[in-house]
C-alpha cells in the first residue's frame, strides 16, 4: 500500500489522538472571514476532510452556517455528530464526492494535500459540481510542487503539491476566479491557502 493509500487507515485508527492534538485556538479565522464573506446566515457550506469538526466547521456553524461534512474516518465523524448533531455528517473519500447538491462555499482545509498529485488535479471538477454560482472556494496545498512524507502517531503521513500555476489553471478550467493565495501565511501557522470564487 502507497502513503497516500494509508491515509484513510491513519486518521481512523489515530482518530483520538488527531482530534486530541488538532489545534483549536483559532488561527484559522481571518482567512474563514474571507471564505465566508459573502454567506447570508443559514447558507450551505461543506467542509470535505472535516475531521473532528473542530475547529473549522465550528466556527462556521458558531457564524450561524449549515454545514455539511465529509470526513474518511468513521470515528471522526462519529465525533461530529456528538458535538453539532443539528449538521449533516457523511463518512466518504472526497475523492468520490458526489453529493448532489450545491453550496454557497467549500473549504478543504488541511485535507486536501493528503491526495497525490492525480487525485488532486481530479477534484476540480467536484469542487465545480458542488458550487453554486458566485460560491466561494478555499484550500490548503504546499508552496511548491512535489510530495513531502511526515510522520503521525509513528507512521508516515503523505502529503502532495501541485505547482502554483497549476492550481491556477485548474482553478480557472473549472469556473473560478483566485481572490487570494498566500505561499507560508506566517499569520496562519505557515498554511499556503488559496481562496477561489465560482464565476
Amino acid at each position: 500500500m502507497s502513503y497516500a493509500d494509508a491515509i484513510p487507515g491513519l486518521y481512523t485508527r489515530h482518530a483520538e489522538a488527531f482530534d486530541r492534538v488538532r489545534g483549536k485556538n483559532g488561527f484559522e479565522r481571518p482567512w474563514l472571514d474571507l471564505l465566508v464573506a459573502p454567506l447570508s446566515p443559514g447558507a450551505p457550506v461543506l467542509d470535505i476532510g472535516c475531521g473532528s469538526g473542530e475547529p473549522i466547521a465550528a466556527d462556521l456553524i458558531g457564524r450561524g452556517l449549515v454545514v455539511t461534512g465529509l470526513d474518511v474516518s468513521e470515528p471522526l465523524i462519529r465525533l461530529c455528530r456528538q458535538r453539532f448533531p443539528a449538521h449533516d455528517w457523511h463518512v466518504g473519500d472526497m475523492r468520490d464526492l458526489a453529493l448532489g447538491r450545491t453550496f454557497q462555499a467549500i473549504v478543504a482545509w488541511h485535507s486536501f494535500f493528503h491526495l497525490t498529485p492525480e487525485a488532486q488535479r481530479a477534484m476540480f471538477p467536484r469542487f465545480a459540481s458542488h458550487a453554486e454560482s458566485g460560491a466561494t472556494l478555499m484550500f490548503t496545498s504546499g508552496p511548491a510542487a512535489g510530495v513531502a512524507v511526515g510522520e503521525f502517531e509513528g507512521e508516515p503521513l503523505y502529503h502532495a503539491s501541485l505547482d502554483p500555476d497549476e492550481y491556477r489553471s485548474l482553478l480557472a478550467e473549472n469556473g473560478f476566479v483566485v481572490l487570494k493565495h498566500v505561499v507560508e501565511d506566517p499569520a496562519c501557522g505557515g498554511a499556503t491557502v488559496w481562496l477561489a470564487q465560482k464565476s
